[in-house]
C-alpha cells in the first residue's frame, strides 16, 4: 500500500525539510508488520512528491492474526497488504513523526505555514462510498476526487468495489494534513489491526486537536476510530466537549511516535475517567484534588468546561512540579490559568485552603496514610473542609 504527498509551493524541495527526509535518498524503516519506505519520485523547486510505501509482511500478519475471524483462511487471504488502513496510519506516525507534530527545526516558520497539497491514495477502502469521503473531507477544506469500479466486472452481481482511488487537494499546514490522514484512514476502513484500548482515546484527542471538535461528523469519526467500543466512544466524545490544554511539542526526536501496542484498558486510567465524570454529573463547578500527585486527574478535570475552579494539592513538591509540567501551566493563557492552581499541603493537618469547594477527589491516597493518622485525615476532610461531594477511591 502507498500514498503520495505533492506540493508546488516554491521551493517545493523544502518538503524534504518538513518531512526530515532528503529528497535524493531512500529512507526505510522496519516495523512490526513489515517495512516502510519513503522516496521522492519527483523533487524540483517547482514540484516535489514524497511517497510512503508500506510493504506488509504476510507471514507476520498470520502470526498476529486475531482469533475468531470470519473464515479460516482470513489471515492468508485478505486485502491488508494492499489497501490503505490502520497499518498506513502507524507508518505515517513512524516515518513522519516530527512533521505530524508540526516540528521543523531547520525551517520552523515553514511548519506553521498553510501550503498547497495534493494527496493521492490509490486504494482506499471506504465503507460508506463516495458520500462518506466527501462528508468527512470536505468540511476540512478538501477538494475530493474519487473513482471506483465493480468488485469484479465478470460478476456484476457482487456489486461495487469498496476500494477508491482518491485524490485530495487542500491548503493547510503539513502537520494538520497528516493528522487528518492519521485519523481518517482507519475511519474509512472501519477496522484496525491492533487491540483498541484507552490509549486510542488519547491518540484521537491528540491528533484531532484543532479540527475534530468542530467537525459535523465527529461522532461518526470517533465511533469508527474506536471500532465501535461504546465506553471508549462515550469517553472521547465527552472530552471533545471539554477545553483542550495548550499544545506543545514534548520531544524533538525526528522519528519518534507512539508504537501501536496491544494493551488492555488500564484500570488506573479508567478510575480517573470515572472520578472526573462522577464529579461532572454531580453538577459541581469548584473542585479540589486532595493528593493530586503528578496531575493526571487534574488534566482530565481541566478539560471539562463545567469546572470553573480546579485546585490540586499534594505533600510532595516534586509531584507538584510534575503536575505543573503535565498541565503546561507556563503555556496557559491568563484566562486558562485563572481556572487552576496548585499548592503544597498535608491532608492530615487543617488547612483553610481546603474549604469552600463544592467537590473533592481523593484518588488512591488513603492507603498511603499511616493508620494512626486516618482519624486526623477524616476530620480534615469531613469536618473542616466539608466539600459537598467527595469521590474517594483506593485500589486496595
Amino acid at each position: 500500500m502507498l500514498f503520495s504527498i505533492t506540493t508546488t509551493h516554491p521551493p517545493a524541495r523544502d518538503l524534504g525539510y518538513l518531512l526530515y527526509k532528503h529528497p535524493d535518498r531512500l529512507h526505510t524503516k522496519s516495523l512490526a508488520f513489515g517495512r516502510a519506505t519513503v522516496f521522492f519520485p519527483e523533487a524540483s523547486d517547482e514540484e516535489t512528491t514524497a511517497v510512503l510505501f508500506l510493504d506488509i509482511d504476510p507471514i507476520g500478519l498470520v502470526r498476529r492474526a486475531h482469533k475468531g475471524q470470519e473464515f479460516a483462511l482470513h489471515p492468508y487471504v485478505n486485502d491488508r497488504p494492499y489497501a490503505a488502513c490502520s497499518f498506513l496510519s502507524v507508518a505515517i506516525a513512524r516515518m513522519f513523526g516530527s512533521a505530524l507534530k508540526g516540528i521543523c527545526e531547520p525551517k520552523p516558520e515553514l511548519a506553521q505555514q498553510a501550503l498547497p497539497w495534493q494527496v493521492h491514495i490509490p486504494t482506499l477502502p471506504c465503507r460508506g462510498g463516495d458520500g462518506l469521503l466527501r462528508r468527512l473531507f470536505e468540511p476540512l477544506g478538501y477538494q475530493v476526487e474519487a473513482t471506483h469500479g465493480m468488485l469484479d466486472p465478470n460478476f456484476p452481481e457482487w456489486g461495487p468495489s469498496p476500494y477508491h482511488d482518491v485524490t485530495l487537494n487542500v491548503t493547510c499546514t503539513l502537520s494538520m494534513l497528516l493528522k487528518h490522514l492519521y485519523v481518517l484512514i482507519p475511519v474509512f476502513d472501519d477496522e484496525k489491526h491492533y487491540w483498541v484500548s484507552h490509549d486510542e482515546v488519547e491518540k484521537l484527542l491528540s491528533a484531532g486537536q484543532g479540527w475534530i471538535e468542530d467537525h459535523p461528523a465527529k461522532e461518526l469519526i470517533t465511533r469508527r476510530y474506536l471500532i465501535h467500543q461504546r465506553a471508549l466512544t462515550q469517553s472521547a466524545l465527552e472530552r471533545l466537549e471539554d477545553e483542550p490544554l495548550p499544545h506543545t511539542e514534548e520531544t524533538t526526536d525526528t522519528e519518534d511516535a507512539d508504537e501501536e501496542t496491544q494493551t488492555t484498558l488500564r484500570l488506573h486510567d479508567h478510575r480517573l475517567d470515572v472520578v472526573a465524570q462522577t464529579l461532572k454529573k454531580a453538577g459541581v463547578t469548584e473542585v479540589i484534588d486532595l493528593g493530586c500527585g503528578d496531575g493526571k486527574l487534574l488534566k482530565r478535570l481541566f478539560r471539562i468546561k463545567q469546572f470553573k475552579k480546579i485546585v490540586g494539592t499534594d505533600i510532595s513538591t516534586q509531584s507538584l512540579k510534575r503536575a505543573a509540567k503535565r498541565l503546561r501551566l507556563d503555556q496557559m493563557t491568563d484566562r486558562m490559568r485563572a481556572r487552576i492552581d496548585l499548592f503544597q499541603s498535608s491532608l492530615t493537618y487543617k488547612d483553610q485552603r481546603f474549604a469552600n469547594f463544592e467537590g473533592a477527589a481523593i484518588v488512591e491516597v488513603i492507603e498511603h496514610i499511616d493508620e494512626n493518622r486516618l482519624s486526623s485525615f477524616a476530620r480534615v476532610v469531613f469536618e473542616q473542609a466539608r466539600p459537598g461531594v467527595v469521590v474517594l477511591t483506593t485500589p486496595n
